[in-house]
């Protein structure tokens, strides 16, 4: 991304603009405002301590390999972003460091979704991110821990100077882009927001849990698996639902050469972390999912009986690991079509979202928060058209569907 991008422009720096939520998203946002813009957002983030936020517990990574040209132009600028995050983000000689490494995605599939992987990596090449195919053959020749079993093609995405796939702390790059808005002149406020003061068509001011009055011209709607009941006071129905992950963290034998973060057909991931012989991993649901499920309740059932037995399947060297931790995290799930639903809210001339990216939304912040940012400020986006994202497609019933979702 270009240091042109962070370059004020003329907007009004007395514009009030409230954020609901601190985490990644409504961070991000602020830290565009104050950087391009010269204002100063107010965040309201009812839990300053991040212990249920999705930019606290999620496995943070980012990919190109996607079947929707926003999606992978989203991911190509935010990698950008992230790339260079320490020269971004730097308040003073702080120059924060995320831990990107990019040892790549690598979607597998039977013969029954390889023409889908075929087909995704067309367009993805249009898009100038560097995805191989890979027969089993020379699946085993660059990673022979794997069985191929079933396997009919791989698809793994390579690192490049426009492309690259991988994984990052997310925790970093959320409180990266928080000290950053915070240096631009950004206030973040512990309170919950409740309701809104509404006259006229457009939102007068955000009201607390705390009988707080935030004055606002403008708001975003960035409480990840909370926007909808936010929504609701504004009369819409947002799609988003706190949708409950489940990760385990792995003692493996050994380590697995060049491991990428591999996606199995049945919809297992997995991926190495920190020292050599350490993975983490997820399954998909698994026909159960239900909303707000608690989040100190891991179920271990589920990976000795489903998931244990599919790893071992697929690395046997997994036959023998053990589970040395383990946690829980919410999707901010996007029931429609699980994708970011962003722009204006309908209905209400100054309310924006940026809300329901349903497991993309660290990879996605430094892009949608600059895009947000612009169009908030200026009436338009910049950068990067993210009307394909517009919560417009709800009414017109027009979901912007992914082919391959984890």
């Amino acid at each position: 991304m270009s240091p042109d991008v962070l370059r004020n422009q003329q907007v009004d720096p007395a514009t009030k603009v409230v954020i609901i939520g601190g985490g990644v998203m409504g961070a991000a946002t602020a830290s565009f405002l104050g950087a391009r813009f010269g204002i100063r957002a107010t965040v309201l983030e009812r839990d300053a301590s991040y212990a249920r936020a999705s930019s606290a517990l999620s496995v943070c990574a980012i990919r190109q390999q996607f079947s929707t040209e926003i999606n992978i132009r989203i991911s190509q600028q935010s990698l950008a972003f992230y790339r260079d995050i320490g020269r971004l983000l730097a308040v003073g000689d702080d120059r924060p460091g995320i831990g990107l490494v990019e040892p790549g995605y690598l979607y597998l599939a039977t013969d029954a979704g390889a023409h889908v992987l075929a087909e995704n990596q067309a367009l993805q090449a249009q898009c100038n991110a560097s995805v191989a195919l890979l027969s089993p053959a020379e699946l085993l020749v660059r990673f022979p821990w794997l069985s191929v079993d079933q396997i009919a093609l791989g698809s793994l995405g390579l690192s490049t100077a426009t492309s690259g796939e991988g994984w990052f702390d997310g925790y970093s790059a959320l409180q990266a882009f928080r000290h950053h808005a915070i240096a631009q002149g950004a206030r973040f406020l512990e309170v919950e927001a409740v309701d809104f003061d509404v006259r006229d068509g457009a939102v007068q001011s955000v009201l607390t849990a705390q009988g707080e009055r935030v004055a606002a011209d403008a708001v975003l709607i960035a409480a990840g698996a909370w926007s909808s009941p936010i929504a609701a006071k504004l009369g819409f129905d947002l799609p988003v639902r706190a949708r409950k992950r489940d990760v385990f963290s792995l003692q493996a034998p050994g380590p697995l050469p060049g491991c990428p973060l591999v996606i199995d057909p049945s919809g297992f991931w997995f991926r190495p972390d920190g020292e050599a012989g350490q993975f983490l991993c997820g399954s998909p649901p698994r026909g159960d999912d239900v909303d707000d499920a608690p989040l100190d309740k891991v179920d271990h059932g589920l990976f000795n009986d489903w998931l244990w037995p599919r790893l071992a399947e697929r690395v046997p060297q997994f036959d023998e690991l053990r589970v040395t931790g383990s946690w829980a995290g919410y999707y901010e799930y996007n029931t429609f079509d699980q994708n970011g639903l962003v722009g204006r809210l309908p209905g209400v001339r100054n309310a924006f979202v940026a809300a329901g990216f349903s497991g993309h939304g660290l990879q996605q912040a430094p892009a949608v928060g600059l895009g947000m940012a612009e169009l908030i400020a200026t009436g338009s986006y910049g950068v990067l058209d993210l009307s394909p994202l517009g919560l417009e497609r709800i009414a017109a019933n027009a979901p912007l569907v992914e082919r391959n979702v984890i």
